[in-house]
């Protein structure tokens, strides 16, 4: 995967491996311990159904384990996503 900074991720659409439009990149989610990147904060889009992922906040927590490409846009595999809601 290509670097970037964190800085240049922020307000990035967020669209799911089959073309839908998820959302905008609002933050991130690091282990601070470990510097991993966890998870993706997304301010879901209005027509995007956020029943059944994990929330905190009205934001969409997606796993950066489903990233599959950053670009233009950002994409992500949906379909590895746990169904927990934390909020």
């Amino acid at each position: 995967m290509v670097r970037s900074f964190a800085k240049n991720l922020s307000d990035k659409k967020v669209m799911g491996i089959d073309g839908s439009n998820i959302g905008t990149m609002q933050n991130l989610v690091v282990d601070l311990h470990t510097g991993a990147l966890v998870d993706l904060v997304i301010k879901p889009d209005m027509a995007f159904d956020a029943t059944g992922f994990r929330t905190e906040d009205n934001f969409v927590l997606v796993s950066f384990e489903a990233v599959r490409a950053m670009k233009d846009y950002i994409v992500v595999d949906l379909k590895t996503q746990t169904t927990e809601t934390t909020s």
